[in-house]
């Protein structure tokens, strides 16, 4: 069995194919020299704890060694032959499989604008750019983010907790467009202004300029803004050439079946580099850039690659921590045509996203910690595919759990 990948997915379906009991060699192919690490630190406590930077580890290598995985660190794969079935690096070595995992994950979407190419441009994606960006933000800088997103959120979140004065340029008429209502997206708006973060949205941006001192964003309305530190966080696009130069199918990313397996029967696919079809949204082909859905697709295909047949219907998952609230998105929610409100006050809001014929296919909230639950069992109730009275959902007596027996 071999992993291309050592991200989340990857190390997840290394050790799932122990936990199984396959007894034949693993090899795990990573790009990075160090051993597989989690990503969502990255953006929170790698850029503002104080202590000795580390990163936090999914399998150490005394574990992978216990585990007898070969963990074949600082290689990248350079072709897949797949008539003779070998992956094959770029100094001319070769391994064969019997079958193969693509767990290549994404890489950050660059800026093409006048002038990015020359620019002192920050992208976070690894370990490495988290340190280099740590070491950017420091107290007084005036620090611009491109991007509205989860990820130029969280690092706007983080950069306003080191002291830095901070300024978020977002295209879009708002931030967070993709997967999350308008009402969530004004609640952590409102949250990141109260801590002093100044949005621009809607605002193109012509080009930017590099000075000896500082850099100039020059706006598509005339304006520009003088900073210190620019970060771009503009969305991934999905790690394909690998697949595509071996000729298998891609469709925003590579193209798997609902078992997770290729256009080749001997290759599979998991994590942020593929699209596949979800059986709870009618088959709707999605790609998904979430740490959960790494792990659970990881997981599931190694079980496949052993022949279980399993088609992954897990629901989608989406959390968030900024400041002091917590945002988690469970489902889909542009499948919905209705939505219904909870209100708990200061301990925050959900939202039911419904068919008209009133079946859940995502819940969405914004507060503290404690929506977690609630949100928790919603996933449930879009599992369970049934249909419900809507107006149960807007009354915080009425127990979410109660609504799992009808």
């Amino acid at each position: 069995m071999v992993i291309v990948g050592a991200g989340e997915a990857g190390a997840r379906a290394a050790v799932e194919l122990r936990t199984q009991g396959w007894h034949g060699p693993i090899t795990l192919i990573g790009e990075e020299k160090r051993a597989p690490y989690e990503r969502p630190p990255l953006s929170k406590d790698c850029l503002v704890k104080e202590e000795e930077h580390s990163p936090v580890f999914i399998l150490k290598h005394d574990k992978l060694a216990e585990l007898g995985i070969e963990f074949l660190a600082g290689s990248a794969a350079a072709h897949i032959d797949r008539t003779n079935r070998t992956v094959e690096f770029a100094d001319k070595r070769s391994i064969g499989y019997e079958r193969l995992l693509l767990a290549t994950g994404a890489h950050p979407r660059k800026l093409t604008l006048e002038g990015s190419d020359v620019s002192r441009l920050l992208y976070l994606r690894t370990f490495g750019d988290a340190l280099q960006l740590r070491s950017e933000l420091q107290s007084g800088k005036h620090v611009v983010i491109i991007g509205g997103g989860f990820i130029g959120l969280e690092v706007a979140a983080s950069a306003i907790r080191r002291g830095c004065r901070v300024t978020l340029l977002e295209v879009a008429p708002r931030i967070l467009m993709r997967g999350v209502p308008p009402q969530i997206a004004g609640i952590v708006e409102a949250r990141h202004c109260e801590a002093g973060v100044v949005f621009k949205i809607g605002v193109g941006i012509d080009r930017i300029r590099t000075a000896e001192h500082e850099q100039v964003i020059s706006l598509a309305d005339g304006t520009s803004i003088r900073c210190d530190v620019i970060i771009a966080g503009v969305g991934a696009v999905p790690e394909t050439a690998l697949a595509a130069r071996c000729g298998l199918e891609i469709e925003n990313g590579i193209r798997v079946n609902e078992l997770l397996q290729t256009s080749d029967p001997y290759i599979f696919a998991a994590g942020d580099c593929c699209s596949f079809p979800h059986p709870l949204y009618g088959g709707k082909r999605i790609r998904l850039e979430a740490w959960r859905n790494a792990q659970d697709q990881g997981s599931h295909a190694a079980r496949n690659m052993l022949g279980a047949a399993e088609p992954y219907a897990v629901v989608p998952w989406f959390w968030s921590d900024q400041y002091d609230l917590t945002l988690q998105v469970s489902g889909l929610a542009d499948q919905g045509e209705r939505t219904v409100i909870r209100d708990f006050g200061d301990a925050g809001k959900l939202f039911f996203h419904f068919t008209e014929e009133g079946k859940l296919v995502s819940a969405s909230g914004v507060g503290t910690t404690a929506i977690a639950k609630d949100i928790r069992i919603a996933e449930m109730l879009i599992e369970k595919q049934g249909t419900h009275h809507m107006e149960s959902f807007e009354k915080p007596d009425v127990k979410l759990k109660s609504l799992l027996k009808v």
